[in-house]
């Protein structure tokens, strides 16, 4: 069980340790009014009920003292018809009266509605007796009243002690009802505490399916959003949520995905022409030109390159440049292109001492010629990191 106890706790704290704070709040701020209201609920049914059992004792001692200045003569003469017909037409007059019980001086009871003495009395009758309460004073002129609970309600005890001249002859129970305009209005108010306390929650509850469903989703959608874009994707979209409170915002973020994919289409058509008159401007030169990446991929090529280097019938744009070369020309180029393109900064010397420096080689295939051979690096808009490397050969054959 302790262990069960301990595994439930644990369970709870970490559910709720996954809301935000704004939720515990509203959620304690919750709790503080609900229960405030019902402790205010509660406070008027507690009044209600006190006021009511004041007035039910107040009525039941007036009651009992009536009842006892008509039943008293009766008793005295052992007049027991005269007091049970008073009795019975005392009970049945009113709806307030539960019970009526004469007990004598030893209290045994001698008379009662709806009880009454067995008329043939034997060996075997049981008497029955009055329990009278503590702090019953015989003497007293005044009633002694209580209270105790029974499935029908609340019921006033009332004690009314009998005295004809001074000489005590018993007692008078009376048991008075509660009245039903009181216990109607206190079942009343109980509940409407509930139901006002059920109802805080209830709405707390579908405020926050509310919340989640017109905030929480459309910025969960959002946050994707800005993944998208931060992914370069653009063409990403949120669609508009119903609350007015995110309309805005994502009103922005949908115009600002739509400027930044007109601006990369833009780019790309600049990029395009760019890479057209480039190419162009390449092909027009009179010496070759082999534009290769860090990883030594084919990026650019020119005709006369191709011619130089029987390349005429191959397609290779995207292919390492090194599978491809002249044996005598990989064998010359292959160390000083690894070491424009992977030196450091603790190389810097190096390989600027590499960058310009001639490479004059004999080629026997596709036709005998000597070329000059030519390294550049290319770098980065900020001049810091080396984004290709430029191949110029030159036939210089004679």
């Amino acid at each position: 069980m302790l262990a069960l106890l301990k595994t439930l706790i644990d369970i709870i704290r970490r559910w709720w340790s996954e809301f935000t704070l704004q939720t515990k709040l509203m959620a304690a701020a919750t709790l503080v009014v609900s229960l405030l209201m019902s402790g205010l609920t509660f406070w008027a049914v507690n009044t209600i009920q006190q006021d009511a059992r004041m007035n039910d004792t107040r009525f039941g001692r007036d009651l009992g003292l009536l009842l006892a200045a008509n039943v008293e003569p009766h008793v005295a003469a052992n007049n027991f018809d005269e007091l049970a017909r008073f009795s019975s037409r005392f009970y049945s007059s009113t709806s307030s009266v539960r019970y009526i019980l004469y007990a004598d001086e030893d209290g045994e009871i001698i008379f009662g509605i709806p009880f009454s003495a067995a008329e043939v009395k034997n060996s075997l009758t049981i008497k029955r007796r009055i329990e009278l309460p503590e702090g019953y004073a015989k003497n007293s002129d005044q009633p002694m009243a209580r209270q105790h609970l029974t499935p029908d309600g609340q019921v006033t005890d009332v004690f009314v002690p009998l005295i004809d001249e001074n000489k005590y002859l018993g007692v008078l129970a009376v048991g008075i009802n509660p009245n039903p305009t009181v216990v109607v209005s206190s079942n009343l108010t109980r509940d409407v505490t509930i139901a006002v306390f059920i109802s805080i929650w209830v709405m707390v509850i579908l405020g926050a399916v509310g919340n989640a469903l017109n905030i929480t989703k459309p910025i969960k959608e959002l946050l994707v959003g800005v993944r998208n874009i931060a992914a370069g994707n653009f063409k990403q979209r949120i669609e508009m949520p119903s609350g007015v409170e995110l309309r805005e915002l994502v009103s922005s973020f949908n115009d600002m995905a739509e400027r930044l994919e007109r601006y990369e289409e833009q780019n790309i058509e600049e990029l395009t022409a760019e890479k057209a008159k480039l190419e162009t401007l390449v092909s027009t030169i009179a010496d070759g030109a082999v534009l290769i990446d860090t990883n030594f991929q084919v990026m650019l090529v020119n005709p006369t390159a191709r011619r130089i280097f029987g390349w005429e019938d191959k397609d290779i744009v995207g292919k390492n440049v090194l599978y491809h070369l002249p044996d005598v020309v990989t064998m010359e180029l292959t160390r000083p292109l690894y070491q424009m393109a992977t030196a450091d900064k603790s190389t810097e010397t190096e390989r600027e001492s590499r960058e310009g420096e001639e490479f004059r080689i004999t080629l026997t295939k596709p036709v005998s010629r000597t070329v000059r051979i030519l390294l550049s690096k290319v770098l980065n808009q900020y001049r810091e990191n080396i984004k290709g490397i430029a191949i110029t050969v030159q036939d210089i054959t004679r």
